[in-house]
């Protein structure tokens, strides 16, 4: 029987040749990747010579998931932080930054795949998540104990590893870099707040909160400084940039990490699940806390539409998403929250003025805050 993952590391299993890249003057993708599955393939042969079977099972799902899909954004943004921050393109000390900034693709692994067990999702970009699949597993082969534990357990192993992982990997690349503690201290924080940012999220819809300040708590936490900000700072934390290029970088990313959000919460409830990868509806059908829930409600309220707060309240406890998701659009909200986010990515890209920055790095992040901006 094929494990879950195997097929997707193949190509990793090669024996990888000499490192190939010699500058980054551009998109930095493909030198992550390839810095990223020169690691991962080192640490999977290690996890053979500790035993044969998890290196075949955990250890190749956590290579698979994080090598499968994804669009390399916050690593990506390091780059760029890094090279705001004065780092150089080529060279050792180059090589080193990449591998620091491809750290993060391991943290995204953990965070999404504990993410997935804690809202039951079913999907992640388009294929079962890891949790289902293991659940799977254990129902098919008639197993001892209970399918669905036995798939959480596996998931959760699956991105505690990714979480060593990413903190090996960054370890092994900061002595390499320009400021190595300046980087630590930024890594430190981020992994924080992003655990900060899950427990509101997860406990906030535990209490069916509706505020609206707690919203936008989760959002700043669990998605902008985690997505953008940190990342940013992370890379001209490494470079040792100027305070006033690592403030107005931080500054964006705060603005453009929410909206990023708010453009997620639009599509959540009203995209397309080819898109998204997910469902649509399911943060709905979760009763998260987000903006545009929140938002609703009060309009809700002010209007004195018992009929939508009635609707609104029984979100997350068997209101189905699409009558909730035609009511936030008759009350407003999904227009609101647009334009919310609309505002947000254009403020965001208002803090790079006057700061002096690469051509390439400006074009980057002006056309991202553009992207997510019409995405609302």
């Amino acid at each position: 029987m094929t494990r879950p993952g195997e097929a997707d590391i193949e190509p990793v299993l090669s024996e990888p040749g000499p490192l190939r890249i010699h500058h980054v003057h551009g998109d930095p993708r493909a030198a992550l990747d390839q810095v990223l599955r020169d690691h991962l393939h080192h640490r999977l042969r290690q996890a053979e010579t500790t035993d044969p079977e998890f290196a075949a099972g955990t250890a190749a799902e956590t290579v698979g998931f994080t090598l499968r899909g994804g669009k390399r954004l916050r690593s990506t943004l390091a780059w760029w932080g890094w090279r705001a921050g004065g780092g150089p393109v080529s060279g050792p000390v180059a090589q080193h930054a990449l591998a620091a900034c491809a750290s993060l693709e391991l943290l995204q692994t953990c965070a999404l795949v504990h993410d997935d067990v804690m809202d039951g999702s079913g999907t992640r970009r388009g294929v079962p998540c890891v949790h289902r699949v293991h659940e799977g597993e254990h129902r098919e082969n008639g197993w001892s104990g209970e399918a669905r534990r036995y798939g959480e357990s596996l998931a959760v192993l699956v991105g505690d590893l990714a979480l060593a992982w990413a903190d090996d990997m960054l370890s092994g690349a900061l002595p390499g870099v320009l400021r190595p503690e300046a980087g630590r201290t930024v890594w430190r924080e981020m992994r924080t707040e992003m655990i900060a940012g899950q427990f509101l999220d997860v406990h906030g819809q535990a209490t069916r909160s509706r505020s609206e300040s707690l919203a936008l708590r989760i959002d700043l936490l669990k998605t902008a400084s985690y997505t953008v900000e940190r990342p940013l700072h992370l890379g001209a934390a490494m470079a040792g940039a100027p305070p006033a290029v690592t403030d107005a970088l931080r500054s964006y990313g705060r603005d453009v990490g929410v909206a990023f959000q708010f453009a997620d919460d639009l599509a959540g409830a009203y995209g397309d699940t080819a898109t998204t990868g997910k469902p649509v509806g399911d943060d709905l059908r979760e009763g998260k806390t987000t903006l545009l829930l929140a938002l609703g409600t009060r309009l809700a309220l002010e209007r004195g539409d018992t009929e939508a707060l009635e609707l609104l309240e029984r979100v997350g406890a068997g209101a189905a998403p699409s009558e909730a998701s035609a009511v936030l659009e008759r009350l407003g909200a999904r227009e609101r929250v647009g334009e919310h986010c609309r505002g947000l990515a254009a403020r965001g890209v208002s803090h790079l003025e006057g700061v002096e920055l690469p051509d390439p790095v400006r074009t980057f992040l002006t056309g991202l805050a553009e992207r997510i901006g019409e995405e609302a």
